[in-house]
């Protein structure tokens, strides 16, 4: 060993990993990932909370669909019983009872797309993306999304 090693100090690559001085690195390493953790949460509690909204305005149109539906099949059923007393009434009058049975036709018809509505709508109470968002992932597939 060459005696002015001593007076150069340490070498190169043990400055970063020797000296106690990095501490303050380290530190600094430390709140950045608490930032980025506190960055994370916000942003899920924030998806939640989105998917809250869409949720919440799923279920309103759901029960708004369902009173409909509630209501054109009380009317399907009043307009069938209509057309089946008009036409024991009135025996060979078709006019009447078959305009009758166009309306509760229709009615069923309503019925049959407000029930579609209802449908389509229940997949939004389910919180798609906030549990995709709780699924562990690999950490290659993490780097490329």
């Amino acid at each position: 060993m060459k005696p002015d090693a001593l007076k150069q100090g340490p070498p190169a690559h043990c400055e970063t990993r020797c000296d106690p001085g990095t501490s303050s690195d380290r530190q600094e390493e430390s709140l950045s990932l608490l930032r980025e953790l506190g960055g994370l949460i916000h942003d899920r509690f924030r998806l939640a909370a989105l998917e809250l909204q869409w949720a919440r305005k799923s279920f309103v149109d759901r029960v708004v669909a369902g009173v409909m539906v509630g209501v054109l099949l009380m009317g399907a059923w009043l307009g069938l019983m209509a057309a089946a007393v008009l036409e024991f009434v009135k025996h060979e009058v078709l006019a009447t009872s078959s305009a009758l049975l166009l309306a509760v036709t229709s009615n069923l018809l309503l019925v049959l797309i407000l029930g579609s509505v209802i449908r389509r709508k229940r997949r939004y109470l389910h919180f798609p993306a906030t549990l995709h968002s709780f699924q562990a992932t690999p950490s290659g597939q993490r780097d490329m999304g």
